[in-house]
């Protein structure tokens, strides 16, 4: 694998980079763009690099329409014609502005069936390309993907922190603060507000997008999110009394949005429906994406998150839940933990008591994502190092295993393990109560579709020996990133998709977990280390 130097005003910095990817998109995974104006495709000539030491591809014909031949043979040329086979030395000629916002991978996701063509006679006229901007509004994170609705074609995407994590990193103190004053329900709102144009303005910035070209704008989200964009209704999700009852997140005024966005003036923005209290319209549209209910058999999806949702598919009747996991699948409330991103330990393997981590990006790590997490607690129960209670062996010292030595040591305490076990059993309950309300047995289950926080890293083999996920065989565990941001686009290119949704909303079976009267045995019976699922009940 390639190894890139990158010099900086700060110094050198390294990084591997996959095979057969432009330069202009390594440098832009690993927080260091170039600016652009074209989206890659070569056209605008501003994504300049100097190479400094290592053989590349030769100029490709639109560089030397932009480069003379003194630039070319100093080494300059556009990143995004630079395809790294060897080690490299560069320097950024055209750095991109400062951005808190990471660009978003294309999902490979392909339908079974495929969507009815979107009716552009809806559209504002006048607007040679129509572009429509799919949002997943999460308790952690936000996401944005832009497309061209004149042919359905991905053509961006951002995600970035959702602000209002500094106010809580759960979804009740976010509401209880709305709920103390006015003023604190309308400055959370305004937070994401601005969060999306940001994200928005980005994507005109570094990817050339005219943001009046954005005609259609779909946003689907977790009820308590919703309701806290809205600046209505939040207040019904502290009342037990609105649990099971769908709840108006839509704003009074969505073109006061539109023009915050710098959108079209006469954008359709739409809010995707909710099914009802806790659960929001991203476990919807993760229903569409995955096309769970299309499933013969009975079918499972979880949406691992801070407020993770569950959905069972009998054959004949969608029943939902929703757990409060916290933050920890996500990286967030664990010592060192962090997001999925670069510097972030995602998988873990042991040999002979010795510890081997996977670094996204490469490099030295600069702590553990969700889907390290679990494959270092496996690997220390397999070890004896962490009992099924989630105690360590006695040898480990009081403040914690140590997962890397040295200047930035990175170590895991026990009160750590304890927030994992938590998170899990949330889940578990949320599992088992479906299947019993729907009469099914673990192995019945067909397929279990897992989305959220672990992407595609999450290692099936250590969820389940931790009791993460039901132990059925592996080929019918499917790996998706973010399935509702991806039933999010759907419902953007398709009307008959948001149909769709409404539908499912209106049929669906909630199950509130807090009332049903077997949740505390259930609770402690699945803080359990252990494959929780191997017997039948």
């Amino acid at each position: 694998m390639p190894t890139l130097t990158i010099h900086t005003d700060s110094g050198p910095q390294q990084f591997a980079v996959g095979p057969g990817q432009a330069l202009s998109r390594s440098l832009d995974s690993a927080g260091l763009p170039v600016r652009t104006g074209c989206r890659g495709v070569g056209a605008c000539g501003l994504c300049l690099v100097q190479i400094v030491a290592g053989a590349v591809n030769a100029p490709q014909l639109n560089e030397r329409i932009f480069l003379d031949d003194e630039q070319l043979a100093q080494g300059v040329r556009l990143a995004c014609q630079v395809v790294p086979a060897h080690d490299l030395e560069l320097v950024i000629l055209s750095p991109a502005p400062k951005s808190t916002w990471r660009r978003l991978v294309q999902s490979k996701r392909r339908r079974s069936q495929p969507l009815a063509p979107f009716p552009l006679a809806t559209l504002p006229p006048n607007v040679a390309t129509p572009y429509g901007v799919a949002v997943d509004l999460g308790t952690t994170h936000l996401s944005l993907s832009l497309h061209d609705l004149s042919n359905g074609r991905w053509v961006a995407g951002r995600y970035g922190q959702n602000p209002q994590a500094s106010v809580g990193a759960d979804v009740v103190t976010r509401l209880m603060a709305a709920v103390e004053a006015p003023t604190h329900a309308q400055a959370l709102s305004q937070r994401v507000i601005d969060a999306i144009c940001e994200a928005l303005w980005d994507l005109s910035i570094r990817d050339g997008i005219d943001l009046q070209h954005v005609v259609r704008l779909t946003l689907v989200g977790n009820t308590a999110m919703l309701a806290l964009l809205a600046g209505r209704n939040y207040d019904l999700l502290l009342q037990p009394s609105h649990w099971m009852r769908p709840i108006d997140c839509t704003p009074a005024d969505t073109a006061a949005w539109g023009t915050a966005w710098g959108i079209h003036p006469q954008a359709q923005i739409h809010i995707a429906p909710i099914l009802a209290g806790f659960i929001g319209s991203d476990l919807l549209a993760g229903v569409i994406a995955t096309e769970l209910c299309e499933t013969p058999g009975a079918s499972l999806l979880i949406d691992f998150g801070t407020n993770s949702e569950i959905a069972l598919w009998d054959g004949t009747v969608l029943w939902s839940t929703s757990a409060a996991g916290g933050p920890a699948f996500e990286g967030s409330g664990i010592r060192c933990g962090m997001p999925a991103e670069a510097g972030a330990i995602y998988h873990v393997t042991m040999q002979a008591d010795v510890l081997a981590c996977a670094v996204i990006g490469g490099g030295a790590p600069q702590g553990i994502c969700g889907s390290g997490l679990v494959d270092l607690i496996a690997c220390l129960l397999r070890s004896g190092t962490l009992t099924a209670i989630g105690k360590f062996a006695p040898a480990v010292p009081s403040q914690g295993f140590t997962v890397v030595h040295g200047e930035q040591a990175l170590s895991i305490p026990r009160a750590d393990i304890d927030i994992f076990q938590r998170a899990k059993a949330a889940i578990g309950v949320g599992i088992q109560v479906l299947l019993d309300q729907a009469k099914l047995r673990v192995g019945d289950l067909q397929r279990i579709c897992i989305s959220g926080a672990f992407g595609h890293a999450l290692d099936i083999h250590n969820a389940q020996a931790v009791g993460l996920l039901p132990k059925v065989p592996v080929e019918r565990v499917e790996l998706y990133a973010n399935t509702a941001l991806a039933g999010c686009e759907d419902a953007l290119r398709s009307l008959l998709v948001l149909e769709q949704m409404q539908r499912l909303g209106t049929q669906a079976r909630i199950i509130n977990l807090s009332q049903y009267p077997d949740f505390d045995q259930l609770f402690l019976e699945h803080l359990y280390l252990q494959p929780l699922w191997e017997a039948e009940r």
